[in-house]
């Protein structure tokens, strides 16, 4: 109380007594004469700083939507199931490669990382899937899933059982959902089996058949877990 009681009066002293108030600004004024220059590059720093990140949102967002203009065609090719030139263009209009390559941290260059991983994946080109799903990312959940299911689908063909368990598991626990989580975890269980992980791929099968009764996996479930069981015993 009485420390600030003693602030108080100092403030007080400081804007009734001319003196005092001309002895405070002449301080401010000397430092701002002493460390002028480095107060200028302080500011000067922040300016460009400011400037450059503000250079850098607005490039990207305009490197954006021309990338998205020019993905237009390749995303038709992909659909109709040319994917040579989803992947390559047709010499007039850009692939999926080269948004990748002419606009990157874009949203496009996100995108087409996810379209080039399934296209690969599809062609048995499976390092190459890899290598494009793990440059993608997504807020949506389910699209995110799908991704981390696709690179343990390309994991499990090269024999990489713990990688692929590592990203089925991801997969089936992001956002958990009767919808996409059972087929996750079945594709999980498969690669425990794989892995010579028994009891881990019967505890994940055990859990498609209590919490995804109503799945279609359900049944398939019930049936690999038996079989398991019955491999265990012996």
């Amino acid at each position: 109380m009485a420390t600030k009681q003693s602030k108080k009066a100092t403030q007080n002293e400081v804007l009734e007594n001319p003196e005092v108030l001309a002895e405070r600004i002449g301080r401010g004024e000397a430092f701002l004469k002493k460390n002028s220059k480095i107060l200028g590059g302080v500011i000067a720093v922040a300016i460009v700083l400011i400037g450059g990140i503000l250079f850098f949102q607005i490039n990207t967002q305009n490197q954006n939507e021309k990338a998205q203009a020019e993905m237009f065609q390749a995303v038709y090719f992909f659909e109709q199931d040319s994917v040579e030139f989803a992947i390559n263009g047709d010499g007039i209009n850009k692939g999926f490669l080269s948004i990748v390559e002419d606009y990157p941290r874009t949203d496009a260059a996100n995108l087409a990382h996810f379209y080039l991983g399934s296209i690969y994946l599809s062609q048995k080109k499976f390092q190459e899937a890899i290598t494009h799903l793990e440059n993608f990312s997504s807020d949506d959940y389910l699209v995110q899933s799908k991704a981390y299911a696709l690179i343990g689908d390309a994991n499990l063909e090269l024999g990489n059982f713990d990688q692929a368990i590592s990203n089925y598991t991801k997969a089936a626990r992001t956002n958990e959902n009767k919808y996409t989580s059972p087929k996750y975890l079945a594709k999980l269980a498969v690669a425990q089996e794989e892995a010579g992980k028994i009891a881990d791929a019967i505890a994940t099968y055990t859990e498609i058949e209590e919490k995804y009764y109503e799945s279609f996996e359900y049944a398939a479930a019930r049936k690999h877990k038996a079989r398991l069981e019955g491999l265990a015993a012996k």
